[in-house]
């Protein structure tokens, strides 16, 4: 017992979660002088977390005895312990005084006491639960306790010397199988999760094809691409479709001949070129033009926009480009039209995470493809863009997209048969006039074109017309460059009066202004934030060259502070109004890329201190750090305020010698809400007739004319 005591410390008994599972398989052999116990094997000596003694038995413990055995002591009558099945033992006494034969009393013995027992030779046989925590004895009288285990390692020793019959609870079976279905069930959850989220990724992508993933949908069609594949080419357009690029349709005619008759070439060994870039602002036309070569040549058409390839997951975006690749292969000859390619095709590099990111192994697979070419397969890439300048140089070199053809804005002619491809269908009056309407929108793309021819339409629609006439054009143009009309804005007479003042104050600086774009109408009528407008034409041979002269650029600021110079005439300088804020910003802006960027300064001489902004469908670059010192960036802003205080001082002169003229020109505004150029030319030259009248010569020479 003492030495029991020593190998058994109390802070072992009371610290139950520091026990662990011990499993004894080695059979050992009792000593000879017990003569109890012949063998025994697989015995397991289990021992769990537990948090102390539990008082009912647990569900691993194996069947009692078919004689449950009734103890009778102190008079009172106990029913014995039961291993499974029997009634739990929460209402027995957990412990008991020795009896007169030296055992404990009750159902339930203190480790010490069970290990005196044994020791003395009382107990005949023990059975272990599953799970360790406790055991079941048989003294030699027959009577069963239970016994809640420390961590004992020393307890099967104990046992085996002193001849004690040892087994271990088969346990239940069926809570087995729950236990096991409870740990595989998160698994199965998560599992069947996964399988949903990739399902539901991958439909609509693979084209149709099965494979690995199953078909269409499967987890494995998630890194298809999603590219909409036509085997017999359903685009319907031809380049007769296609108006205002014609010298763009020149350059894609070689690559329809090419498709159509390779042998022309190749017997001659000139290589096609494998890519061509259509570079233009949004709306020109670049996907009508790859639908159209795919439509004249007759071949299959692959059409994806360049943002499908980056998804979430790394990877997604180099197999969807493998698999476009191997698709189009097998279907050449063909074409694979790739929109928006600045997308994935931005400079490698530059990237927030380090330049390895999703975006970057897309394009180095792209690359990869579009210089892959085992010969001639007869696959051509088409990609558009309008932001060339953030490509990848790789891109652009010979081998992948050779080419790069520019579809700008449409002139003149070019607008006249726009316009006439998408007045098909419609009913239009006989008073419309494609070369005037083609005059009144420089700078119009394709698309501009059609919206206006749509929106004609639907106006006409709306005031129950039978054909579209030239005053629903005027009207869809007036919506589309300015906003719908505020019909129901209730203005003020005196607001409506200061609005017709500045308004009139704009229109005739414009009409007064050497060499500047011609006066096509003025309104008073709210449109979206404006309260009035006043519509100049601008010089369509300027537009197409983007050449400015200095002379020009002046007179627009003079033009802009028309409407300040007007109300301050009219109103006084503590009176007028923030109705010239927009006004302002557009001057100040021209003013500063006049000095800073354009060398229109004497003091500064010909230096660039700002970095240029590309040309205009090139979006808006990232701010750059100043070129220039602190001292350099005061003189210039000295140089915007002296130049922009000149084009007021003009502004003013012109105005104060006409006010008979702005004042003709604002009583007019009142009465109608709009007038056209044409009235504005017949008060100018009724003023002038006026002054030879007083004078043999007007004191201001009025260079006037009106749009075409």
């Amino acid at each position: 017992m003492q030495r029991m005591a020593l190998r058994q410390p109390a802070n072992r008994v009371q610290r139950p979660t520091q026990r662990c599972l011990r499993v004894v398989a080695s059979a050992r052999q009792p000593r000879k002088d017990t003569g109890v116990m012949q063998q025994f094997a697989g015995m397991a000596a289990l021992v769990s977390l537990v948090s102390g003694a539990s008082p009912a038995l647990a569900a691993d413990f194996a069947p009692p005895p078919a004689n449950n055995t009734v103890l009778e002591q102190a008079g009172a009558t106990q029913q014995a312990p039961a291993f499974m099945g029997d009634a739990p033992l929460a209402n027995a006494p957990p412990v008991a005084s020795s009896n007169s034969q030296g055992l404990p009393e009750g159902t339930q013995w203190r480790y010490s006491e069970f290990i005196n027992a044994v020791q003395s030779g009382k107990v005949e046989r023990v059975r272990f639960s599953k799970d360790g925590t406790q055991l079941q004895l048989t003294a030699v009288d027959g009577r069963r306790a239970l016994v809640v285990l420390p961590n004992d390692p020393e307890l099967v020793d104990i046992l085996a010397r002193n001849g004690v019959d040892i087994s271990v609870s088969e346990g239940d079976q069926q809570g087995n199988y729950v236990s096991l279905l409870g740990n595989l069930l998160f698994p199965l959850i998560a599992f069947a999760g996964l399988f949903l989220l990739f399902r539901r990724a991958g439909d609509g992508s693979g084209g149709g094809m099965g494979g690995m993933g199953g078909g269409m949908g499967g987890p494995m069609d998630f890194g298809r691409s999603k590219s909409k594949f036509q085997e017999i080419p359903e685009t319907g357009v031809m380049f007769d479709q296609v108006a205002g690029c014609d010298q763009a349709k020149l350059e894609l005619q070689e690559v329809v001949d090419f498709l159509k008759n390779p042998d022309k070439y190749t017997k001659l060994g000139a290589k096609i070129p494998k890519g061509a870039l259509l570079v233009g602002p949004p709306g020109t036309g670049k996907t009508l033009l790859a639908k159209a070569v795919a439509g004249e040549a007759g071949v299959p058409f692959f059409s994806c926009a360049a943002s499908e390839f980056v998804e979430l997951f790394v990877g997604v975006g180099a197999s969807r480009v493998r698999d476009l690749f191997e698709k189009a292969k097998a279907k050449a000859p063909c074409i694979i039209f790739i929109d928006e390619i600045d997308a994935v095709g931005r400079q490698r590099g530059a990237g927030m995470g380090g330049g390895n990111d999703e975006r970057e192994q897309t394009i180095n697979q792209l690359l990869t493809e579009m210089d892959g070419f085992e010969g001639n397969t007869g696959v051509i890439v088409l990609a558009a863009t309008n932001r060339p300048d953030v490509l990848d140089s790789a891109l652009l070199r010979p081998g992948r997209f050779d080419r790069q053809i520019t579809v700008d804005r449409p002139d003149v002619q070019g607008r006249v048969a726009i316009l006439k491809v998408h007045s098909r269908g419609k009913t239009l009056g006989k008073d419309v006039d494609f070369e005037k309407i083609a005059r009144r929108t420089p700078g119009f793309t394709g698309a501009d074109l059609a919206n206006l021819m749509n929106e004609a339409a639907i106006l006409a629609a709306r005031r129950s017309l039978k054909e579209i006439s030239k005053d629903e054009i005027a009207d869809a143009l007036e919506r589309i460059i300015a906003g719908p009309e505020k019909k129901g804005a209730v203005m003020t007479e005196k607001k409506k009066r200061l609005v017709a003042y500045h308004e009139s104050g704009h229109a005739l600086v414009g009409a007064l202004m050497p060499e500047y774009d011609p006066v096509t109408k003025i309104s008073i009528v709210p449109r979206g934030a404006a309260g009035g407008l006043t519509f100049f034409a601008p010089s369509e041979e300027r537009l197409e060259s983007g050449l400015y002269s200095r002379s020009y650029l002046e007179n627009q600021m003079a033009v802009a502070l028309g409407g300040r110079v007007a109300e301050e005439l009219i109103y006084g300088p503590d009176n007028v109004t923030t109705g010239a804020s927009g006004d302002f910003q557009q001057v100040s802006r021209v003013a500063r890329m006049m000095i800073s960027q354009m060398g229109f300064s004497k003091k500064l001489g010909q230096v660039a201190w700002s970095g240029a902004s590309g040309n205009s469908f090139m979006g808006s670059q990232m701010a750059q750090p100043s070129d220039c010192s602190a001292d350099t960036q005061d003189a210039i802003d000295a140089e915007v305020k002296e130049i922009v205080d000149r084009a007021y001082r003009r502004a003013k002169d012109l105005v104060q010698s006409n006010i008979s003229v702005l004042h003709a020109c604002s009583d007019l505004l009142m009465e109608r809400e709009q007038i056209d150029g044409e009235d504005l030319q017949a008060l100018l030259v009724e003023a002038q007739s006026e002054q030879y009248l007083k004078s043999d010569e007007p004191s201001v020479s009025i260079p006037y004319r009106t749009a075409a």
